[in-house]
């Protein structure tokens, strides 16, 4: 018997897979003889047997495109598609580095080499002329002990000593310095490092630290910027359309490991997670509190009871990206069905990259441009979509993929159709769903949290992190800067957006 999930020999797998396929297409023609048959019994009508065995097919060849396909959603190119007439990218040159320290270097010839080859004379510089050219290195990071002296003063009458104050640190008397807590959060929570991971390549470097003294670090590190992390909320909330979104994550504890769950809300300028134990609309009711506005979200049904409990307060946007997801899913099976919808879909995104994408807050300017495109060139696609659905409803399997396409267009027509009435909703909820992937990066380099704690850690300084990507700081030079100003004045709340304003 050969053990599969340890057998690495290409030509044994290969045969094992021939195998298994050819025992799939049996196991399909033997469904397909039993549905007839079961269907004759039933007294069943040709057509919906049909009907019936076109689904049965379709679900097997989805079940082995999510196994065997690649999973970008990206169709490949017609000629009916105008990006196909783009023409071939061509090469370039290196890339500018504007940021990066300039070193200058002057290479000059050792006296012995200064010998003319033709004529013996002596070889002299040409004046300032030289053959220049760029090389990018890396100067490695070092860790150092730094000792500090507090120089103690006495008045002569022996009644008062003073000593100078040393700078504050995350914990008081502790010998880590607040930007060493700064770089051991942004390798975690930036560049999805464990702490073990960590540790180990410090010990490379010279400094041998456990992975539970740099987990005392960011402890300390998020206590300190927990005022800045919840004065992103109610920023977040004030916008007049949000985005919402969550994820799973784990919570592992010494007795097993429990299923927890990152909820996002999130703006064109900040974002904020909690991480909660459970994915029902309590969550969702918590992490929305207080909101008067529009959600932009996936057709999870949290965000709906959010919605009926809000009443008017509240609004949905659905996402059109979810939708066409969902043509693109069924277009193997149903090509003609999904052609026309999917190409409609595309040619209201194309419209909306006519408008000029502007950080932060939108001018009216822009927001008068977008709303002008949608009610003139958007609203006849969305109405021809809406006829092509209602005529799909009545000939295609609820079930099917298709079916579920068109099911999911016409439950969340309200929520689809809503950006051709406001110019502050987006066409898609890309935001959220951008702002989940440096968490679910993280988790699988670090599995989740080890401690309750632990979720409230990672809320924070992901918060704080991604927000500071959204403002256009940099992360790192942002989180000392609040360090600093938290550690001089507890309480104090500092935002990303200070640092680039």
């Amino acid at each position: 018997m050969i053990a599969i999930e340890h057998e690495q020999r290409p030509e044994v797998l290969r045969q094992i897979a021939l195998l298994l396929e050819r025992e799939n297409r049996h196991l399909h023609d033997r469904i397909k003889k039993l549905t007839l048959e079961l269907g004759r019994l039933q007294g069943a009508d040709a057509a919906s047997l049909q009907l019936e065995i076109d689904q049965l097919k379709e679900m097997l060849e989805r079940r082995e495109r999510e196994i065997f396909a690649a999973s970008s959603e990206r169709r490949p190119r017609t000629r009916k598609d105008p990006e196909a007439e783009r023409p071939p990218q061509t090469g370039h040159g290196p890339t500018p580095q504007p940021q990066l320290p300039v070193i200058e270097e002057i290479h000059e010839l050792p006296p012995e080499q200064r010998d003319c080859a033709v004529c013996g004379g002596t070889l002299e510089p040409m004046g300032d002329q030289a053959e220049e050219s760029e090389e990018i290195t890396v100067v490695e990071r070092q860790f150092v002990l730094k000792k500090r002296r507090c120089q103690k003063y006495r008045c002569r009458c022996n009644a008062a000593v003073v000593t100078a104050p040393a700078p504050p640190k995350l914990i008081p008397g502790g010998r880590y310095a607040p930007e060493f807590a700064v770089a051991v959060a942004i390798d975690k929570y930036l560049d999805h490092m464990p702490l073990e991971r960590q540790s180990r390549a410090m010990a490379r470097e010279g400094l041998q630290v456990t992975s539970q003294t740099l987990w005392d670090q960011i402890d300390a590190l998020a206590r300190a910027l927990e005022p800045s992390y919840q004065a992103l909320h109610p920023i977040i909330l004030d916008a007049p359309v949000v985005h919402a979104d969550e994820t799973h994550w784990s919570l592992m504890t010494r007795h097993g490991t429990s299923k927890w769950w990152v909820w996002s809300v999130a703006s064109r300028e900040a974002v904020y997670y909690q991480l909660a134990s459970t994915r029902s609309h309590k969550a969702a009711l918590s992490i929305l509190s207080g909101y008067e506005g529009v959600v932009m979200c996936d057709g999870y049904r949290a965000y709906e009871t959010v919605a009926q409990r809000a009443g008017p307060k509240i609004e949905l946007a659905h996402c059109w990206a979810h939708l066409r997801r969902k043509f693109v899913d069924a277009q193997p099976n149903y090509p003609e069905d999904c052609e026309r919808p999917i190409e409609l879909i595309g040619k209201l995104f194309k419209i909306e990259r006519e408008v000029p994408r502007v950080p932060g807050p939108e001018p009216q300017d822009v927001l008068d441009l977008r709303r002008k495109l949608r009610r003139e060139r958007s609203k006849p696609l969305v109405e021809e979509l809406d006829a092509l659905a209602k005529k799909m409803a009545d000939r295609v399997l609820p079930r099917s993929g298709i079916g579920k396409a068109v099911r999911y267009l016409q439950a969340y027509w309200t929520g689809l159709t809503r950006f051709l009435e406001d110019p502050h909703i987006p066409l898609d909820n890309n935001l959220a769903e951008r702002e989940l992937r440096g968490i679910v990066v993280g988790r699988k380099n670090h599995y989740g949290s080890r401690s309750k704690r632990g979720t409230e850690v990672a809320a924070i300084l992901y918060s704080l992190v991604e927000t500071a990507k959204l403002a256009g700081a940099e992360p790192r030079a942002y989180l000392i800067h609040a360090t600093r100003a938290a550690l001089e004045q507890p309480g104090t709340v500092t935002l990303p957006h200070d640092l680039v304003s």
